[in-house]
């Protein structure tokens, strides 16, 4: 059962979870969400057909009918359960791990996620301490619901001109690679376009710089104005400048921006997570918007967002949550928007690289992992040691730790997903940082011995 986690299920396939687990989550779904129909997706992992057969299975037995997307995006699952008023979904997928992993993303009425808190955990224990009875006589139907050109077509409401952009694209052999050419087109130069779910060129992870170096090259070698990534499910984004610099997705945030509270001139509450850079808030603030830090992930970040009915907000991880979006993610509105800006600027001679360098205004050391234990112990005198030494300007105690100072702020917080804890700094020189960082890892190494 170790594939219940804070945001889905998650795990290798035939060790975390086996079919057998799929099919009493398929199958005590619909009466944990008290439905009787469930929309269905899936990616295209080798092991998502036999989940796909043993969670429809389970559903089924229940009593339930299955709507069947087929081969989908997350973001696309979003919006079907949404749109069309599903009070259950289940998008099978793995997201961004590597190919021998896989899972289900849960969702609620309004494209509302189900974490561990908020159902998973029950569902957890009912396969312990339930057995399914399924009533033959009761059995659901199957059907297939295929609305992948109305999704495109709400997509496309969303692109600008942005004709005069020249655009790298690494599909990440993903599912953005079945939408990626009807919503661009053939303007952008594409990598990796064809799913695959085996990743034959490398981890849909755009976070890990390795799989980032072909995007990179192939924006140098054709002098293009911005890269785009997309992670496993394309529920994530991540980008690159026209030098081949990574932009570190929380940036993005600030970015788009200038589509909503600019362009749009939208006013109100932009969410950021605990891990944002302090430049985020800076830029955005004089814009109109009203910045609101929250815990890491979808679980969280849609729930959050649409409780404070946000305008939109993103994470550090290259998710963007909008309201147009049902306050979902969408790996592909977030780069059609952030393109949209792009080639705005470049319009007013101003290049990708000059627009993030307006916005960035402090040295980060990104996250650093560290796999220990005592997690909790670490975080407590991390806090302690800086608190004690020097008086911070603000303090949040959720999802970790994360204390400010006027110079220089860090967060400190375990993964709700890995063996980690994570530990991310920023300073107004390197100097300052480099001297946080090392007076903190000293700290927490102490705790792995």
């Amino acid at each position: 059962m170790g594939a219940f986690h804070a945001y889905d299920i998650r795990g290798i396939y035939n060790v975390d979870f086996d079919k057998d687990t799929v099919y009493k989550v398929g199958y005590f779904i619909p009466q944990l969400l008290n439905v009787t129909k469930v929309l269905v997706g899936r990616d295209v992992r080798v092991s998502s057909d036999e989940i796909h057969e043993y969670l429809i299975k389970g559903i089924t037995d229940a009593g339930a009918d299955v709507y069947d997307l087929g081969l989908s995006t997350t973001p696309m699952v979003y919006y079907a359960t949404a749109r069309h008023g599903f009070g259950a979904s289940v998008q099978i997928t793995a997201s961004h791990n590597p190919k021998e992993y896989n899972g289900m993303k849960v969702s609620r009425e309004n494209a509302l996620p189900v974490g561990f808190d908020s159902g998973l955990n029950t569902i957890q224990e009912w396969i312990q301490t339930r057995k399914p009875t399924p009533a033959a006589a009761k059995r659901g139907s199957v059907n297939q619901y295929d609305i992948s050109q109305e999704y495109v077509d709400f997509l496309l409401k969303y692109k600008g001109d942005i004709s005069n952009l020249k655009i790298g694209m690494d599909l990440s052999n993903g599912m953005a690679a079945l939408f990626a050419e009807k919503i661009f087109g053939t303007q952008p130069i594409y990598i990796y376009d064809k799913p695959d779910g085996t990743f034959p060129n490398h981890e849909a992870n755009p976070l890990v710089p390795e799989n980032v170096v072909d995007l990179q090259k192939l924006v140098i070698n054709n002098k293009c104005d911005i890269g785009v990534i997309y992670d496993g499910d394309a529920d994530r984004v991540m980008f690159i400048d026209e030098t081949g610099k990574f932009i570190s997705p929380d940036l993005m945030i600030a970015v788009l921006g200038h589509y909503f509270l600019e362009k749009r001139g939208e006013k109100g509450i932009v969410l950021q997570d605990i891990r944002s850079s302090k430049a985020v808030g800076e830029y955005l603030t004089p814009m109109g918007a009203v910045m609101q830090t929250w815990r890491v992930g979808r679980a969280f970040a849609a729930r959050k967002l649409r409780e404070i009915d946000g305008i939109f907000g993103g994470e550090l991880a290259g998710h963007y949550y909008f309201r147009d979006f049902f306050y979902s993610d969408s790996g592909l509105l977030a780069s059609l928007l952030i393109l949209d800006v792009v080639a705005d600027f470049k319009r007013k001679g101003i290049s990708f690289s000059q627009l993030i360098s307006g916005i960035c205004k402090y040295q980060n050391s990104g996250e650093i992992n560290f796999k220990l234990e005592k997690k909790q112990e670490a975080m407590d005198a991390v806090r302690d040691y800086f608190m004690s030494h020097e008086t911070p300007t603000a303090f949040y105690d959720f999802d970790g730790y994360r204390v400010e100072f006027p110079d220089w702020w860090f967060n400190i917080r375990p993964s709700n997903t890995e063996p980690y804890l994570r530990f991310i700094c920023e300073a107004s020189s390197i100097e300052l940082l480099e001297d946080k960082v090392a007076q903190a890892r000293e700290i927490i190494e102490g705790f792995a011995r």
